[in-house]
Protein backbone atom coordinates (compact mmCIF):
# COMPACT_ATOMS: atom_id res chain seq x y z
CA UNK A 1 0.00 0.00 0.00
CA UNK A 2 1.52 3.17 -1.17
CA UNK A 3 1.83 5.59 0.95
CA UNK A 4 1.34 8.99 -0.41
CA UNK A 5 -2.02 10.56 1.43
CA UNK A 6 -2.53 11.09 4.71
CA UNK A 7 -5.44 8.54 4.33
CA UNK A 8 -2.86 5.97 3.17
CA UNK A 9 -1.17 7.31 6.77
CA UNK A 10 -4.50 6.76 8.66
CA UNK A 11 -4.47 3.02 7.39
CA UNK A 12 -0.98 2.24 9.15
CA UNK A 13 -2.16 4.03 11.98
CA UNK A 14 -5.62 1.77 12.35
CA UNK A 15 -2.95 -0.93 11.88
CA UNK A 16 -1.36 -0.17 14.87
CA UNK A 17 -3.99 0.92 16.84
CA UNK A 18 -5.58 -3.04 16.02
CA UNK A 19 -2.68 -4.18 17.85
CA UNK A 20 -3.54 -2.69 21.19
CA UNK A 21 -7.31 -2.57 21.29
CA UNK A 22 -9.98 -5.93 20.57
CA UNK A 23 -12.09 -6.00 17.10
CA UNK A 24 -14.59 -4.76 18.67
CA UNK A 25 -13.71 -1.76 19.99
CA UNK A 26 -11.97 -1.05 16.27
CA UNK A 27 -15.41 -2.02 14.80
CA UNK A 28 -17.82 0.45 17.02
CA UNK A 29 -15.45 3.21 17.58
CA UNK A 30 -12.46 3.74 15.47
CA UNK A 31 -14.16 2.88 12.08
CA UNK A 32 -16.36 6.20 12.58
CA UNK A 33 -13.12 8.38 12.20
CA UNK A 34 -11.51 9.84 9.38
CA UNK A 35 -8.01 11.66 8.98
CA UNK A 36 -8.65 15.37 8.17
CA UNK A 37 -5.39 17.28 8.54
CA UNK A 38 -1.90 16.62 9.70
CA UNK A 39 0.48 19.57 9.81
CA UNK A 40 2.07 21.82 12.58
CA UNK A 41 2.53 19.28 14.87
CA UNK A 42 -1.30 18.57 14.89
CA UNK A 43 -3.31 15.28 13.80
CA UNK A 44 -7.02 16.28 13.81
CA UNK A 45 -8.90 13.27 12.82
CA UNK A 46 -13.08 14.23 12.44
CA UNK A 47 -15.67 11.93 13.72
CA UNK A 48 -19.26 11.35 12.36
CA UNK A 49 -21.01 9.68 15.75
CA UNK A 50 -20.82 12.51 18.95
CA UNK A 51 -21.57 9.58 21.29
CA UNK A 52 -18.10 7.67 19.61
CA UNK A 53 -16.11 10.83 19.30
CA UNK A 54 -16.82 10.71 23.47
CA UNK A 55 -15.82 7.26 23.94
CA UNK A 56 -12.71 7.99 22.21
CA UNK A 57 -11.71 11.19 24.26
CA UNK A 58 -12.38 9.42 27.18
CA UNK A 59 -10.29 5.85 26.38
CA UNK A 60 -8.24 6.24 23.17
CA UNK A 61 -6.49 9.47 23.11
CA UNK A 62 -3.14 8.09 23.93
CA UNK A 63 -3.32 4.80 22.38
CA UNK A 64 -3.86 7.12 18.78
CA UNK A 65 -0.76 9.58 19.78
CA UNK A 66 1.23 6.61 20.30
CA UNK A 67 0.24 5.00 17.21
CA UNK A 68 0.75 8.39 15.23
CA UNK A 69 4.36 8.04 16.53
CA UNK A 70 4.86 4.69 15.96
CA UNK A 71 3.72 5.71 12.04
CA UNK A 72 5.05 9.12 11.70
CA UNK A 73 8.24 8.81 13.72
CA UNK A 74 7.98 12.45 15.94
CA UNK A 75 4.92 13.67 18.36
CA UNK A 76 2.10 14.91 17.01
CA UNK A 77 -0.77 16.41 19.07
CA UNK A 78 -3.74 14.93 18.54
CA UNK A 79 -7.52 16.31 17.63
CA UNK A 80 -10.68 15.10 17.45
CA UNK A 81 -13.15 17.24 16.30
CA UNK A 82 -16.89 16.60 15.48
CA UNK A 83 -17.73 15.85 11.57
CA UNK A 84 -19.37 19.23 10.82
CA UNK A 85 -16.00 21.49 11.72
CA UNK A 86 -13.99 18.96 9.10
CA UNK A 87 -14.86 22.08 6.19
CA UNK A 88 -12.88 24.53 8.53
CA UNK A 89 -10.19 22.91 9.55
CA UNK A 90 -9.25 22.29 5.70
CA UNK A 91 -10.13 25.63 4.67
CA UNK A 92 -7.23 26.81 7.95
CA UNK A 93 -4.68 24.21 6.61
CA UNK A 94 -4.53 26.32 3.58
CA UNK A 95 -3.19 29.41 5.83
CA UNK A 96 -1.04 26.81 7.79
CA UNK A 97 2.81 27.48 8.25
CA UNK A 98 2.82 24.40 10.07
CA UNK A 99 4.64 21.39 8.79
CA UNK A 100 3.30 18.44 6.49
CA UNK A 101 3.94 14.57 6.35
CA UNK A 102 6.33 15.78 2.88
CA UNK A 103 8.15 18.31 4.90
CA UNK A 104 10.05 16.67 6.92
CA UNK A 105 11.93 15.08 4.36
CA UNK A 106 15.58 16.69 4.03
CA UNK A 107 18.96 16.16 2.51
CA UNK A 108 19.99 16.36 6.22
CA UNK A 109 18.43 12.91 7.11
CA UNK A 110 18.79 11.38 4.10
CA UNK A 111 21.65 8.76 4.49
CA UNK A 112 24.27 8.93 1.75
CA UNK A 113 26.05 5.69 0.61
CA UNK A 114 28.11 4.00 -2.43
CA UNK A 115 24.32 3.40 -3.99
CA UNK A 116 23.31 6.77 -4.10
CA UNK A 117 26.18 9.07 -3.30
CA UNK A 118 25.86 10.79 -6.99
CA UNK A 119 21.59 10.97 -6.61
CA UNK A 120 22.15 12.76 -3.74
CA UNK A 121 25.00 14.87 -4.76
CA UNK A 122 23.19 15.56 -8.17
CA UNK A 123 19.74 16.05 -6.38
CA UNK A 124 21.58 18.89 -3.92
CA UNK A 125 23.29 20.69 -6.74
CA UNK A 126 19.53 21.17 -8.48
CA UNK A 127 18.29 22.24 -5.41
CA UNK A 128 20.97 25.14 -4.70
CA UNK A 129 20.30 26.07 -8.56
CA UNK A 130 17.27 25.07 -9.80
CA UNK A 131 16.78 25.33 -14.14
CA UNK A 132 20.40 26.49 -14.15
CA UNK A 133 23.00 22.98 -13.33
CA UNK A 134 20.90 19.81 -14.67
CA UNK A 135 17.72 20.05 -16.18
CA UNK A 136 15.65 17.69 -16.47
CA UNK A 137 17.27 15.57 -13.55
CA UNK A 138 16.04 12.01 -14.12
CA UNK A 139 16.62 9.61 -10.58
CA UNK A 140 15.67 5.87 -10.91
CA UNK A 141 15.94 2.72 -8.84
CA UNK A 142 13.81 0.16 -7.53
CA UNK A 143 11.24 0.44 -5.04
CA UNK A 144 11.99 1.73 -1.67
CA UNK A 145 15.27 3.20 -1.90
CA UNK A 146 14.96 6.64 -1.55
CA UNK A 147 13.66 8.37 -4.85
CA UNK A 148 10.77 10.22 -3.49
CA UNK A 149 12.54 11.06 -0.27
CA UNK A 150 15.34 12.86 -2.53
CA UNK A 151 12.93 14.68 -5.01
CA UNK A 152 10.26 16.07 -1.51
CA UNK A 153 14.25 17.13 -0.13
CA UNK A 154 14.69 18.92 -3.18
CA UNK A 155 11.57 20.53 -2.98
CA UNK A 156 12.04 21.59 0.72
CA UNK A 157 15.23 22.83 -0.01
CA UNK A 158 14.15 24.86 -2.65
CA UNK A 159 11.03 25.99 -0.92
CA UNK A 160 13.88 27.39 1.78
CA UNK A 161 16.03 28.58 -0.20
CA UNK A 162 13.75 30.67 -2.96
CA UNK A 163 10.64 31.08 -1.12
CA UNK A 164 9.06 32.94 -4.14
CA UNK A 165 9.67 29.86 -6.63
CA UNK A 166 6.33 27.85 -7.42
CA UNK A 167 6.92 24.15 -6.89
CA UNK A 168 4.61 21.53 -7.60
CA UNK A 169 5.31 18.04 -6.82
CA UNK A 170 3.16 15.10 -7.76
CA UNK A 171 2.82 11.67 -8.68
CA UNK A 172 2.25 10.66 -12.00
CA UNK A 173 -0.43 8.66 -11.52
CA UNK A 174 -2.69 11.52 -9.32
CA UNK A 175 -1.02 13.63 -12.40
CA UNK A 176 -3.47 11.23 -14.76
CA UNK A 177 -6.65 11.27 -12.52
CA UNK A 178 -6.71 15.16 -12.19
CA UNK A 179 -5.74 15.05 -16.09
CA UNK A 180 -9.08 12.89 -15.98
CA UNK A 181 -11.14 14.87 -14.03
CA UNK A 182 -9.86 18.25 -15.98
CA UNK A 183 -11.46 16.58 -19.13
CA UNK A 184 -14.24 14.40 -18.67
CA UNK A 185 -15.96 16.49 -15.53
CA UNK A 186 -14.73 19.66 -16.39
CA UNK A 187 -13.12 20.99 -13.72
CA UNK A 188 -10.25 19.79 -11.12
CA UNK A 189 -11.88 21.43 -8.06
CA UNK A 190 -10.68 24.33 -9.62
CA UNK A 191 -11.97 24.43 -13.05
CA UNK A 192 -11.30 23.49 -16.83
CA UNK A 193 -8.41 22.25 -18.70
CA UNK A 194 -7.06 25.32 -18.87
CA UNK A 195 -6.72 25.64 -14.83
CA UNK A 196 -4.94 22.22 -15.58
CA UNK A 197 -2.62 23.08 -17.50
CA UNK A 198 -2.15 26.72 -15.93
CA UNK A 199 -1.35 24.95 -12.40
CA UNK A 200 1.72 22.67 -14.11
CA UNK A 201 3.15 25.00 -17.03
CA UNK A 202 3.13 28.19 -15.02
CA UNK A 203 5.74 26.88 -12.03
CA UNK A 204 9.49 27.19 -11.64
CA UNK A 205 9.64 23.63 -10.57
CA UNK A 206 7.74 20.68 -11.70
CA UNK A 207 8.70 17.77 -9.57
CA UNK A 208 6.70 14.37 -11.42
CA UNK A 209 7.24 11.35 -9.01
CA UNK A 210 6.81 7.26 -10.52
CA UNK A 211 6.87 8.57 -14.64
CA UNK A 212 6.55 5.72 -15.72
CA UNK A 213 2.83 5.33 -14.42
CA UNK A 214 2.06 7.93 -17.34
CA UNK A 215 3.50 4.68 -20.22
CA UNK A 216 0.94 4.08 -22.60
CA UNK A 217 -1.67 6.72 -21.61
CA UNK A 218 -1.57 8.66 -24.92
CA UNK A 219 -3.10 11.78 -23.48
CA UNK A 220 -1.30 11.93 -20.13
CA UNK A 221 1.94 11.55 -22.03
CA UNK A 222 0.36 14.30 -24.83
CA UNK A 223 -0.37 16.47 -22.03
CA UNK A 224 3.10 15.93 -20.03
CA UNK A 225 5.20 16.27 -23.11
CA UNK A 226 3.69 19.70 -23.99
CA UNK A 227 4.11 20.80 -20.21
CA UNK A 228 7.82 19.78 -20.44
CA UNK A 229 8.60 21.96 -23.15
CA UNK A 230 7.15 24.56 -21.93
CA UNK A 231 8.79 24.29 -18.72
CA UNK A 232 12.25 23.78 -20.54
CA UNK A 233 11.46 26.91 -22.91
CA UNK A 234 10.95 29.06 -20.07
CA UNK A 235 14.14 27.47 -18.54
CA UNK A 236 11.96 25.62 -15.45
CA UNK A 237 13.40 23.11 -13.39
CA UNK A 238 11.86 19.37 -14.14
CA UNK A 239 12.86 16.35 -11.91
CA UNK A 240 10.85 13.25 -12.53
CA UNK A 241 11.45 9.56 -10.83
CA UNK A 242 11.37 6.45 -12.48
CA UNK A 243 11.77 2.63 -11.24
CA UNK A 244 13.77 1.62 -14.39
CA UNK A 245 15.82 3.22 -17.24
CA UNK A 246 13.22 5.22 -19.50
CA UNK A 247 14.64 2.59 -22.50
CA UNK A 248 13.29 -0.17 -20.12
CA UNK A 249 9.69 1.47 -20.11
CA UNK A 250 8.74 0.04 -23.92
CA UNK A 251 5.66 2.56 -23.94
CA UNK A 252 7.08 5.55 -23.07
CA UNK A 253 6.47 8.42 -25.80
CA UNK A 254 9.45 8.40 -28.01
CA UNK A 255 9.47 11.93 -27.86
CA UNK A 256 9.43 12.13 -24.43
CA UNK A 257 12.41 9.65 -23.74
CA UNK A 258 14.30 11.97 -26.08
CA UNK A 259 13.79 15.17 -24.14
CA UNK A 260 14.47 13.00 -20.89
CA UNK A 261 17.89 11.86 -22.08
CA UNK A 262 19.01 15.20 -22.98
CA UNK A 263 18.90 15.56 -18.96
CA UNK A 264 21.29 14.02 -15.98
CA UNK A 265 20.23 10.69 -15.37
CA UNK A 266 20.96 9.35 -11.73
CA UNK A 267 20.49 5.84 -10.89
CA UNK A 268 19.96 4.68 -7.08
CA UNK A 269 20.06 0.81 -6.65
CA UNK A 270 19.68 -1.03 -2.97
CA UNK A 271 21.66 0.26 -0.25
CA UNK A 272 25.22 -1.64 0.83
CA UNK A 273 25.70 -2.88 4.59
CA UNK A 274 27.30 0.72 5.59
CA UNK A 275 24.52 2.36 4.29
CA UNK A 276 21.84 0.17 6.11
CA UNK A 277 23.62 0.92 9.70
CA UNK A 278 23.56 4.37 8.78
CA UNK A 279 19.83 4.30 7.94
CA UNK A 280 19.45 2.32 11.28
CA UNK A 281 21.47 4.03 14.01
CA UNK A 282 19.58 7.55 12.43
CA UNK A 283 16.00 6.26 12.59
CA UNK A 284 16.85 5.40 16.21
CA UNK A 285 17.86 8.51 16.97
CA UNK A 286 15.43 10.22 15.41
CA UNK A 287 12.89 7.74 17.34
CA UNK A 288 15.00 8.68 20.50
CA UNK A 289 16.27 5.63 20.80
CA UNK A 290 19.41 3.96 21.22
CA UNK A 291 20.65 0.31 19.77
CA UNK A 292 23.16 -2.32 20.78
CA UNK A 293 25.50 -2.25 17.81
CA UNK A 294 24.39 -6.37 17.73
CA UNK A 295 20.78 -5.77 17.10
CA UNK A 296 21.73 -3.04 14.58
CA UNK A 297 24.03 -5.32 12.40
CA UNK A 298 21.26 -8.17 12.69
CA UNK A 299 18.83 -5.96 11.35
CA UNK A 300 21.01 -4.64 8.51
CA UNK A 301 22.42 -8.35 7.76
CA UNK A 302 18.65 -9.48 7.13
CA UNK A 303 16.66 -6.80 5.61
CA UNK A 304 18.86 -5.83 2.22
CA UNK A 305 16.91 -4.63 -0.27
CA UNK A 306 14.35 -1.85 0.99
CA UNK A 307 14.16 0.97 3.37
CA UNK A 308 10.98 0.96 4.60
CA UNK A 309 11.57 -2.22 5.81
CA UNK A 310 14.61 -1.42 8.21
CA UNK A 311 12.93 1.77 9.18
CA UNK A 312 9.73 -0.68 9.80
CA UNK A 313 11.56 -2.82 12.17
CA UNK A 314 13.10 0.34 14.29
CA UNK A 315 9.46 1.36 14.51
CA UNK A 316 8.84 -1.22 16.27
CA UNK A 317 11.72 -1.58 18.79
CA UNK A 318 10.86 1.82 19.59
CA UNK A 319 7.04 1.15 20.45
CA UNK A 320 8.51 -1.84 22.72
CA UNK A 321 11.02 0.57 24.67
CA UNK A 322 9.05 3.45 25.41
CA UNK A 323 5.62 1.47 25.53
CA UNK A 324 6.01 -1.49 26.62
CA UNK A 325 9.32 -0.75 28.70
CA UNK A 326 11.23 -3.70 27.74
CA UNK A 327 14.96 -3.94 25.97
CA UNK A 328 14.88 -5.85 23.00
CA UNK A 329 16.77 -8.93 22.43
CA UNK A 330 18.10 -10.54 19.43
CA UNK A 331 15.41 -13.31 19.86
CA UNK A 332 12.20 -10.66 19.57
CA UNK A 333 14.41 -9.05 16.74
CA UNK A 334 14.44 -11.96 14.60
CA UNK A 335 10.44 -11.69 15.07
CA UNK A 336 10.36 -8.55 14.21
CA UNK A 337 12.11 -8.92 11.12
CA UNK A 338 9.91 -11.71 10.29
CA UNK A 339 6.86 -9.97 11.02
CA UNK A 340 8.03 -6.83 9.02
CA UNK A 341 8.85 -8.57 5.94
CA UNK A 342 5.72 -10.49 5.88
CA UNK A 343 3.95 -7.03 6.59
CA UNK A 344 5.48 -5.55 3.54
CA UNK A 345 4.86 -8.43 1.49
CA UNK A 346 2.43 -6.70 -1.49
CA UNK A 347 -1.05 -7.52 -1.37
CA UNK A 348 -2.93 -8.97 -3.92
CA UNK A 349 -3.72 -6.79 -6.74
CA UNK A 350 -7.36 -6.17 -6.66
CA UNK A 351 -9.46 -6.24 -9.81
CA UNK A 352 -10.80 -2.74 -9.20
CA UNK A 353 -7.67 -1.37 -9.44
CA UNK A 354 -6.83 -3.64 -12.66
CA UNK A 355 -9.77 -1.96 -14.60
CA UNK A 356 -9.10 1.08 -12.98
CA UNK A 357 -5.33 1.55 -14.52
CA UNK A 358 -7.05 -0.53 -17.98
CA UNK A 359 -9.12 2.36 -18.40
CA UNK A 360 -6.82 5.18 -17.94
CA UNK A 361 -4.61 3.61 -20.29
CA UNK A 362 -6.80 3.15 -23.04
CA UNK A 363 -9.10 6.11 -22.59
CA UNK A 364 -12.34 4.56 -21.32
CA UNK A 365 -14.15 4.83 -18.02
CA UNK A 366 -14.03 1.95 -15.97
CA UNK A 367 -18.19 1.50 -16.49
CA UNK A 368 -17.80 1.37 -19.76
CA UNK A 369 -15.91 -1.75 -19.11
CA UNK A 370 -17.80 -3.33 -16.90
CA UNK A 371 -20.80 -2.92 -18.95
CA UNK A 372 -22.08 -5.00 -22.37
CA UNK A 373 -21.22 -2.44 -24.60
CA UNK A 374 -19.07 -3.77 -27.64
CA UNK A 375 -17.45 -0.90 -29.28
CA UNK A 376 -14.41 -1.72 -30.59
CA UNK A 377 -12.22 -0.02 -27.96
CA UNK A 378 -14.38 -1.47 -25.52
CA UNK A 379 -14.29 -5.02 -26.23
CA UNK A 380 -10.16 -4.89 -26.56
CA UNK A 381 -9.89 -2.58 -22.91
CA UNK A 382 -11.86 -5.50 -21.47
CA UNK A 383 -10.38 -8.38 -22.96
CA UNK A 384 -7.26 -6.47 -21.66
CA UNK A 385 -8.37 -6.66 -18.26
CA UNK A 386 -9.67 -9.99 -17.82
CA UNK A 387 -6.11 -10.85 -18.96
CA UNK A 388 -4.19 -8.95 -16.99
CA UNK A 389 -6.32 -10.10 -13.90
CA UNK A 390 -5.39 -13.96 -14.83
CA UNK A 391 -1.77 -13.51 -15.67
CA UNK A 392 -1.57 -10.82 -11.72
CA UNK A 393 -4.08 -12.42 -10.03
CA UNK A 394 -4.50 -16.09 -8.22
CA UNK A 395 -7.96 -15.71 -8.92
CA UNK A 396 -10.44 -18.38 -11.41
CA UNK A 397 -11.77 -17.74 -13.94
CA UNK A 398 -14.98 -18.10 -12.47
CA UNK A 399 -14.15 -15.48 -9.96
CA UNK A 400 -12.66 -12.88 -12.68
CA UNK A 401 -15.72 -13.22 -14.36
CA UNK A 402 -17.58 -12.46 -11.04
CA UNK A 403 -15.85 -8.56 -10.96
CA UNK A 404 -16.72 -8.37 -14.64
CA UNK A 405 -20.55 -9.41 -14.52
CA UNK A 406 -19.61 -12.68 -16.50
CA UNK A 407 -19.25 -16.29 -16.59
CA UNK A 408 -16.20 -17.85 -16.11
CA UNK A 409 -16.27 -18.73 -20.30
CA UNK A 410 -16.56 -15.86 -21.26
CA UNK A 411 -13.54 -14.89 -18.99
CA UNK A 412 -11.89 -17.67 -20.83
CA UNK A 413 -12.49 -16.83 -24.42
CA UNK A 414 -11.43 -13.44 -23.94
CA UNK A 415 -8.24 -14.37 -22.13
CA UNK A 416 -7.50 -16.63 -25.05
CA UNK A 417 -8.34 -13.86 -27.70
CA UNK A 418 -5.84 -11.21 -26.18
CA UNK A 419 -3.09 -13.89 -25.91
CA UNK A 420 -3.44 -14.83 -29.88
CA UNK A 421 -3.81 -10.89 -30.42
CA UNK A 422 -0.35 -10.05 -28.88
CA UNK A 423 1.43 -12.97 -30.35
CA UNK A 424 1.50 -10.32 -33.96
CA UNK A 425 0.97 -7.00 -32.11
CA UNK A 426 4.46 -6.09 -30.24
CA UNK A 427 3.61 -2.37 -29.14
CA UNK A 428 0.28 -3.79 -27.82
CA UNK A 429 2.54 -6.72 -25.99
CA UNK A 430 4.81 -3.86 -24.49
CA UNK A 431 1.59 -1.95 -23.66
CA UNK A 432 0.29 -4.51 -21.40
CA UNK A 433 3.71 -5.66 -20.03
CA UNK A 434 3.77 -2.33 -18.71
CA UNK A 435 0.18 -1.96 -16.99
CA UNK A 436 1.46 -5.38 -15.22
CA UNK A 437 4.73 -3.77 -14.12
CA UNK A 438 2.92 -0.60 -13.07
CA UNK A 439 0.12 -2.54 -11.15
CA UNK A 440 3.24 -4.64 -9.19
CA UNK A 441 5.48 -2.00 -8.77
CA UNK A 442 2.41 0.17 -7.26
CA UNK A 443 1.25 -2.71 -4.81
CA UNK A 444 5.01 -3.40 -3.43
CA UNK A 445 4.99 0.09 -2.08
CA UNK A 446 4.32 0.66 1.45
CA UNK A 447 5.62 4.18 1.85
CA UNK A 448 8.25 6.88 1.30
Amino acid sequence: MPVNSIEDIWAVICEECKKTISEFAFDCFFVKLKPVSLSGGEFYISCNDEYALGIIEQNYMELLKQSTKAVMGIDFEIKLVYEDDEEKIMKAEQFSDGLSFEDFFSFQNFIVGSTNRFAHAASLAVADNPNIIYNPLIIYGPSGVGKTHLMLAIKNHIRKKFPLKKIEYVRSEEFTNQLIKALQEGKLGLGTIDDFRNKYRNVDVLLLDDIHFIAGKEQTQEEFFNTFNTLLQNNKQIVVTLDRPPREVKTLDNRIRSRLESGLFADITTPDFETRVGIINTKAAQLGITLNENIVYYIAENIKSNTRQIEGVVKKLQALITIQNKLPTISIVQGFVRDIINDTKPEPIKVEKIISEVAKTYNVSESDILSNRRTASLVLARQVAMYIARETTDLSYKSIGESFGKDHTTVLYNVGKIEEFLKDKPYQKELVDDIIKNLRADNSEVNF
